[in-house]
């Protein structure tokens, strides 16, 4: 088969393209750039074209015949952006003033890629955020001046349509998608006011009454916002510099749940520490949190903000979903090992464990089968190189520099949405020639005294194991208030008998509510007469009957009449079971 796609590789060895799998070689249609000063790459978002600076000029080629298609002269651009209909080439280089200290010229250039004409320059000190946002049909797009949001439509920039001015806005992100778009805006607190996180939808900018939701909060110094893809809802992940109570050096964060219809919650996280990582399901209905002091818990939520799968503990501080949502990545990169868990998220089963040691960068293929990890400098300096990997564990390619040389930059050509379908999921390791990359695990640290004597395993910390959260038989269909209410009720109590029933038993219940709850180590009472127990046992059973009867009654339900029957013996059945207790 042939190959469909490309990366490319940066670094002091040049920029080069390599066929994506299966035959990984270099590709003979991009000519090598040699010159080791390429600063910056970048694909458009349908990933047919492809411009890249070499420290003379910024080339736009198209990707499938690598045809030259304009070419400016910018020798000191360090980042390119194409707008996602490809229409406009935006480019960045440092800001100057003039050695007078007048004004310096526009660094921030967004070019006309059919002409190659400069549409707009404007002065943009900052490299953060340094380029503008486009909605995803081009008709809007927006930049922060002097802390509000300027937006221009279709591209003219020389009119300003719509301004959003609040006291200062710090950040904002567009919603992704179709029309119409929404806008998530930060605003820092000051002076004892909370900092906040609005939602607009454009233009509907004045006046308090018309943000689509609001959600303020004391501790952030910055705030991360996620948009998912169906642009209904917002995760905010809130960040203080310092943490007041000196438990983390990471500061203390706190997760935001933000919705368009105006709902807003803070996701419980059961585990103290820092928040490493949040990501979205592409299926917009989930998302993924890495969190608390290693190791790490990495829990699966709903946009209720309820958990519905629990990884338990491990060496991760990372989540990646493959791009059509069925499987997620959990994995330890930077000063952990490189530890990978593949799960199948349909069935939150275990597919692979791969190692890649020493990454700096991850990414899914947008095949949704591919994975490249890479060491990259200037992070690491030291055995600089990518590895290409099938999901379910096999290694399928390895490249490294030679050891004078460095690679900075490693990534796939992307694809729009629905241009690879979605595969099943397969959990049979996919045949590679390369040996598995198992490292060899590290002896750990003995002192010369225990050398001889035999090794006893000394944990610090016990592993919690992964636990499935959703109630059995649930729906994915939200609930009413009073539904929701119910079951609660019905999960509280159904943990409580789950407990009462593994204290009773002394075996593990198969439930999930009771592998969360501590179980105690109580043993049951029994009075000593096995006839005694029996009825006891007869009498709890009726009564569970009954509860569950009761609550069908509270959702709704019409019951028949022995039903009702049932639930009028209730009293006499209390006091005969107290009776024959308390005769213990």
């Amino acid at each position: 088969s042939s190959c469909l796609f490309t990366l490319p590789v940066r670094g002091s060895e040049g920029l080069y393209m390599v066929n994506g799998p299966p035959s990984f070689t270099e590709s003979t249609a991009f000519q090598r750039d040699s010159g080791k000063n390429c600063k910056a790459v970048a694909f458009s978002k349908d990933g047919s074209l492809f411009a890249w600076c070499n420290g003379e000029k910024v080339n736009i080629v198209n990707v499938t015949n690598a045809e030259l298609l304009c070419s400016f002269d910018l020798p000191k651009a360090v980042c390119l952006e194409f707008s996602p209909k490809n229409n406009v080439l935006a480019t960045w280089q440092a800001y100057t003033t003039a050695k007078d200290g007048t004004a310096g010229v526009p660094n921030l250039q967004l070019h006309d890629v059919k002409t190659g004409k400069c549409l707009k320059a404007f002065i943009q000190k900052k490299m953060q955020n340094w380029c503008p946002c486009w909605a995803d049909d081009e008709s809007i797009c927006a930049r922060n001046v002097n802390n509000e949001v300027h937006f221009f439509e279709n591209n003219n920039f020389n009119t300003i349509t719509n301004k959003l001015h609040l006291q200062k806005v710090n950040d904002f992100v567009l919603s992704p998608g179709a029309q119409p778009t929404k806008v998530a805006v930060y605003v820092p607190g000051s002076k004892g006011a909370p900092s906040f996180v609005r939602l607009y939808q454009y233009p509907n900018f004045n006046g308090p009454q018309s943000a689509l939701a609001n959600k303020s909060f004391f501790k952030a110094d910055k705030v991360t916002m996620l948009w998912n893809k169906k642009a209904t809802a917002v995760l905010v992940i809130a960040s203080t510099e310092v943490d007041k109570t000196g438990a983390s050096y990471y500061g203390e964060q706190t997760l935001h749940y933000i919705a368009t219809n105006g709902e807003s919650a803070v996701v419980q996280l059961p585990k103290n520490g820092p928040i490493y990582d949040v990501v979205w399901n592409p299926n917009s209905v989930e998302f993924c949190a890495v969190y608390g002091f290693m190791p790490a818990k990495a829990t699966v939520f709903n946009l209720k903000c309820d958990p519905v799968f629990d990884f338990g503990t491990g060496p991760r501080n990372a989540a990646y979903y493959s791009p059509h949502g069925h499987i997620l990545v959990l994995a330890g990169f930077g000063n952990l090992r490189g530890q990978m868990e593949v799960w199948d998220v349909k069935n939150y089963k275990l597919i692979s464990k791969p190692v890649a040691s020493d990454s700096t960068y991850f990414a899914w293929c947008p095949d949704g089968e591919h994975i490249v990890t890479a060491t990259c400098a200037p992070r690491l300096r030291v055995s600089n190189g990518y590895k290409i990997w099938h999901y379910t564990g096999s290694l399928l390619h390895s490249y490294e520099v030679p050891s004078n040389e460095e690679m900075w930059q490693v990534f796939w050509q992307p694809f729009l949405d629905g241009v690879f379908p979605a595969k099943a999921v397969k959990y049979q390791a996919v045949p590679s020639e390369l040996p598995s990359a198992e490292p060899k695990p590290a002896q750990a640290y003995r002192p010369p005294a225990l050398r001889n004597k035999p090794v006893t395993s000394s944990k610090l910390h016990e592993d919690e194991p992964p636990q499935n959260m959703k109630p059995p038989g649930s729906s994915d269909k939200p609930l009413s208030k009073t539904a929701l209410k119910n079951q609660r009720k019905h999960e509280a109590k159904k943990a409580a008998k789950q407990e009462a029933k593994a204290d009773a038993n002394q075996e593990p219940a198969q439930s999930s509510a009771s592998q969360s709850a501590p179980r105690s180590t109580v043993p049951a009472v029994t009075s000593g007469d096995p006839e005694v127990d029996k009825k006891i046992k007869n009498l709890k059973k009726k009564l569970k009957a009954i509860e569950q009867l009761k609550e069908q009654a509270a959702a709704g339900k019409q019951l028949e009449k022995n039903q009702l029957e049932k639930i009028q013996k209730e009293t006499a059945l209390l006091q005969e079971l107290e009776d024959l207790e308390l005769g213990l």
